[in-house]
């Protein structure tokens, strides 16, 4: 199966890597990282901002929805604390912390590097193009999570300034914006730094809710019941259709499980699984109690349970502080969008743009300018749009449970063909998981006049740009086979054509490895000559991660001074061809970068004669061609050494 990564001629191939699945650890070598100090407090700046911010409006979003007429009874209280504690158990601990988690892709985790291992072994095309889908569309859905959660996040810490100062909330708004604009404005930094800067913050964040959290309980032990499971049961049972609303709401408490594993491959898994253990999962735990507990022995708190819990000196400093820790709940999905994109990049569904590494030392850890871009002008237009946090929730859960549904379905597949679970084992867990997460999907979607077509308009739009771009790069590497002249019949008759050889290295590249590339024959077409040393080169994108050591690169000779080179780049690498080049010393070829001209096509995009893409489409895909990053900006090749080729293309 191949692909086309690119718009300045089909120079990327897509293959399915051929490494056998290490048996509960991931697929092929998973990278082994030392838990720090340091990398636990990175962990908690850079993960878990998202769900460590759910306690600021998930219960009093809750409450809200069933005391519209009445305070809400003890009993009542009793029922959404277990729904929430439950949850965070079920959906974060047990399908993500110790499931999900394990099913890595040589470290690295997230929807599509699911997606890539299911694929690898799925039975039959029709099943994997299934899987493909479902892999997209859970990523564009990750996406519109990665919009929503910034503005509903700052919102909602700086609303807290309505509690303390009153007549505040016109400063809301002004604030939030300058808020987000800031944290935008650092990403540049990177992911290591930020997180560094980020941890401390988070470290007190955490101590301080759970302590809020233990004092209340402390004075109305009565809330520990919540934990029984039974009270969750109960509440449904009695409250019927109103529940099931409600359940739309207990959803945002788990909002940012689907970060800890598309974060993955920036820290490991174990600090990720630690943090959330010994420190996270307690704090929210606490915090989520004692806010119950508050309501029990005070119903007026429920207007703002969350920072009524703070005696009244502490709760400016607290929407300080809850201010500084949503700006890093954004940062959980912005890292893991940044992730996301260079993973669609690699697969092909994406045109190329700039990723830039934020770290020497670790490949995971990058920006992404045009994503960070597009990330800002969403989170404004929803902050100015929706302007409360209350108005966002309604958008929220649909993009968080259209993501977990996706998961579930992929996993599936990944945990019965590549750890061998049982069918009757696989269905059941990962069916159960499934009903969990649709149902909480049924809840949201009755929001949907209210603020959750936003995450579906945006999911289909992303997704309607993948799948165009994937055709359309598709069709274009099909006509190039079509219309090129085979390799074979090219050196076979070479040695007869007495063309004039010149010195130095030409460097052609091409996804068509059995024919010869377009900018090949205009050479030899108009300038009558071909370079002593022939290198055809072809970037292979693997489905995994990185590619294995000492699998980098394939060298094949073809004739005298004519080579066949393959470099191969897992979908988590930035490719460098320059540098991948250099290597070929080892492979018994003689490479002198100076002597090397490298060849490109540059493609003119006409609409065929019978054409096979709509015409709404073929405009779209030649104005997402248009705004690609170029392919020898993509693969770091020095402009001041490359030749370009028009060559005219019709699909």
């Amino acid at each position: 199966m191949s692909d086309v990564v690119g718009t300045s001629g089909p120079i990327t191939g897509r293959s399915q890597a051929s490494v056998a699945p290490a048996p509960g650890g991931g697929h092929g070598t998973v990278r082994n990282r030392a838990v720090t100090a340091a990398s636990l407090l990175a962990v908690l700046g850079v993960v878990y901002g998202d769900i460590g911010t759910s306690p600021l409006y998930a219960l009093s979003s809750t409450i809200n929805i069933i005391s519209a007429h009445a305070p809400p009874s003890p009993w009542e209280v009793l029922g959404i604390e277990s729904l929430i504690f439950w949850s965070l158990i079920l959906v974060v601990t047990v399908k993500y912390v110790m499931l999900i988690m394990r099913a890595d892709n040589n470290g690295e985790g997230g929807i599509l590097a699911l997606m890539a291992l299911a694929q690898r072994v799925a039975p039959g095309p029709k099943l994997r193009s299934l899987l493909g889908l479902v892999g997209i569309v859970g990523a564009c859905l990750f996406f519109g999570d990665g919009t929503i959660t910034p503005a509903i996040s700052v919102l909602s810490a700086v609303e807290g300034l309505e509690v303390s100062i009153p007549g505040a909330a016109r400063a809301v708004l002004p604030i939030a914006v300058v808020v987000i604009v800031a944290l935008f404005s650092m990403q540049f930094r990177g992911t290591g730094n930020v997180g560094r800067i980020f941890g401390p913050v988070m470290l007190l964040w955490f101590f301080a809710i759970g302590v809020l959290g233990a004092i209340e309980i402390a004075k109305a032990p009565f809330i520990l019941q919540s934990l029984l499971p039974h009270h969750a049961v109960i509440f449904i049972v009695h409250h019927g259709w109103i529940a099931f609303i409600a359940l739309g709401a207990v959803v945002l408490s788990v909002t940012g499980a689907e970060a800890l594993y598309a974060d993955m491959g920036h820290f490991g898994r174990k600090p990720i699984t630690m943090a959330w253990l010994w420190l996270v999962l307690p704090s929210l735990a606490l915090n989520y109690l004692g806010q119950g507990a508050l309501i029990v022995s005070h119903p007026e708190a429920i207007k703002n349970p969350f920072f009524l819990l703070c005696p009244h000196w502490l709760q400016l400093p607290m929407v300080l502080l809850a201010t500084m820790a949503t700006v890093i709940a954004s940062q959980a999905v912005i890292t893991g969008a940044y992730s996301v994109a260079r993973q669609t990049i690699q697969l092909g569904y994406f045109p190329r743009m700039r990723v830039l590494h934020t770290n020497a030392n670790e490949e995971g850890q990058i920006y992404v300018p045009q994503v960070n871009r597009a990330l800002l002008v969403g989170v404004l237009l929803l902050v100015l749009s929706f302007r409360s946090s209350a108005n966002l929730a309604s958008a929220y859960g649909i993009a968080v449970t259209g993501t977990f549904m996706c998961t579930c379905v992929l996993a599936t597949v990944v945990f019965r063909r590549v750890y061998r679970w049982s069918r009757l084992a696989a269905l059941g867990v990962f069916g159960g998981f499934f009903l969990i997460d649709a149902t909480f999907f049924a809840a949201n979607a009755l929001k949907i006049p209210q603020g959750g077509w936003v995450p579906l308009l945006l999911s289909v739009v992303l997704t309607t740009l993948m799948t165009t771009w994937k055709t359309g790069r598709g069709l274009i590497l099909s006509r190039w086979r079509q219309d090129s002249l085979p390799l074979g019949s090219f050196l076979a008759r070479l040695p007869q054509s007495r063309t004039l050889r010149v010195p130095g290295i030409a460097i052609f590249l091409t996804a068509n490895t059995d024919f010869v590339p377009a900018c090949l024959l205009h050479n030899l077409k108009h300038n009558k000559v071909l370079h002593e040393r022939v290198l055809f080169v072809t970037v292979q994108n693997l489905d995994q991660p990185e590619a294995d050591e000492g699998g980098r690169m394939l060298v094949e000779q073809l004739a005298p001074g004519i080579h066949r080179v393959t470099v191969r780049y897992g979908f988590m690498e930035s490719p460098n061809l320059p540098r991948a080049l250099e290597e070929l010393g080892a492979h018994g070829v003689d490479f002198d970068p100076m002597q090397a001209s490298y060849f490109v096509n540059r493609e003119v995009l006409v609409r065929g004669t019978i054409p096979k893409m709509r015409l709404w489409r073929m405009s779209l895909f030649l104005v997402m061609t248009r705004n690609a990053v170029p392919a020898i900006e993509f693969f770091r090749i020095p402009s001041d050494r490359v030749v370009e080729l028009g060559v005219r293309v019709a699909i």
